[in-house]
């Protein structure tokens, strides 16, 4: 890949409103991201891979019985089953605010209904309210504000009872 082809993918990742785009090939990696400041940031990593050094295994550690860890992590996926997972149907940038200066949409605690929003997901500068297919109870906010989200990612979990 020659300089010419990378500034042609920096404009285009640009113009499309990505926010982050990596691309790994045989002798070339690059990490294009674009950062939500007045400027963009750009950054090309392009690594060759060395075949005269050799790779180290990293230690396998012991296995110790860990019957009290194993136990938990059953208890809380069952208690979770009960709940409906609401996830995310487009990729973009998660708010759980209208603006900066406004309250969240909803809390943790909150009874929603069907057709309430919950939040709103930015994708190619656009606002997309993201509403409620369920009436219930949020029980817990899985992504924090402001964090990229990808396609079906879950966002709240609901308590439909």
């Amino acid at each position: 890949m020659d300089l010419k082809e990378i500034q042609n993918l920096i404009k285009f990742v640009a113009k499309s409103g990505a926010s982050e785009v990596k691309l790994e090939m045989e002798d070339v990696k690059i990490t294009i991201k674009t950062g939500e400041t007045k400027g963009e940031m750009t950054t090309v990593v392009q690594q060759i891979p060395m075949a005269g050094i050799p790779q180290q295994a990293a230690p396998v550690p012991v296995a110790q019985p860990a019957a009290p860890a194993a136990s938990d992590a059953p208890a809380a996926s069952n208690d979770d089953s009960k709940y409906v997972t609401i996830k995310s149907p487009i990729i973009g940038t998660f708010y759980r605010k209208p603006s900066p200066d406004k309250p969240s949409f909803v809390e943790v605690g909150d009874s929603i209904s069907e057709g309430s929003v919950l939040c709103v997901i930015e994708a190619m500068k656009l606002f997309n309210e993201i509403e409620s297919e369920i009436s219930g109870k949020i029980v817990k906010v899985l992504v924090d504000d402001s964090s990229p989200v990808e396609f079906d990612q879950p966002l709240f979990l609901v308590d439909p009872s």
